[in-house]
């Protein structure tokens, strides 16, 4: 397991095209939704619109993981090296615990420059440091999670890449991550608590203004951790089905 980690993570510092989804893009991004949003109003609401996009588009981007996870696994699938490694004495869960982890250690880099950028350009409070990065670190345990179980149900890329979009960008309207929560009608309000960028979203502000529940804190957490385990397990399930149509 430890080899298929280390593998995957060189070859993805050296993705380029990653360096692009995960940081540049993002960041372009923030500039220019802050920049658009905060023209020619005062300090109050500027600050307001800054504290909801910083954040916002942190739990939007990460999603965007799902892509290079996808385009691995099914390369691995296509190539011959998924049923190359099954012939070996290494199970299915340590292969799925290689090439997830790396993607884990990226989203987690990916969180905290973001958050670092909005800090250095935008003063962003980083009202509760630890508890955002525990948040961070869960976050990441649920996008890679969901990340994973997709990546070994779908068939192609193109399917891939067209729901990680359903995913991200529907998740992030949904959510508030666009606008505002309470400016959306009651019955999205209502659809947006069973996604999880709703739940990442609130805790972060509420991290960054230094104003975290414990309660709400750790129902948050659960959520979370409890939709990337589900991930996992999916995965595990799936697995036997992404292998036969593996190239021998």
């Amino acid at each position: 397991m430890n080899a298929i980690m280390i593998i995957e993570l060189k070859k993805h510092i050296q993705d380029k095209g990653l360096l692009f989804w995960m940081l540049i893009l993002p960041i372009i991004f923030t500039v220019l939704f802050i920049a658009m949003f905060t023209a020619n109003v005062d300090a109050a609401t500027k600050q307001q619109v800054i504290l909801s996009i910083v954040p916002g588009y942190v739990v939007m981007f990460v999603f965007f993981i799902m892509i290079s996870m996808v385009q691995v696994f099914i390369k691995d699938r296509d190539k011959g090296m998924t049923s190359r490694l099954a012939s070996t004495p290494i199970p299915p869960y340590f292969y799925l615990l290689g090439k997830w982890i790396p993607f884990m250690y990226i989203v987690l880099v990916q969180i905290i420059v973001l958050f670092l950028f909005g800090r250095l350009v935008y003063d962003v409070p980083l009202g509760q440091p630890f508890v955002l990065l525990i948040l961070s670190i869960c976050l990441t345990f649920t996008v890679t999670g969901i990340g994973l179980a997709m990546s070994v149900i779908v068939r192609t890329e193109n399917m891939g890449i067209a729901l990680t979009q359903i995913v991200a960008l529907g998740g992030a309207m949904l959510s508030g991550l666009w606008v505002p929560l309470e400016m959306m009608p009651d019955f999205m309000q209502t659809i947006s608590r069973f996604l999880p960028q709703y739940w990442a979203h609130q805790a972060f502000q509420d991290a960054m203004a230094g104003n975290t529940v414990f309660t709400e804190l750790l129902q948050t957490l659960l959520i979370l951790f409890g939709i990337g385990v589900a991930g996992f397990v999916i995965a595990i399930l799936r697995y036997p089905h992404f292998l036969k149509r593996s190239v021998n």
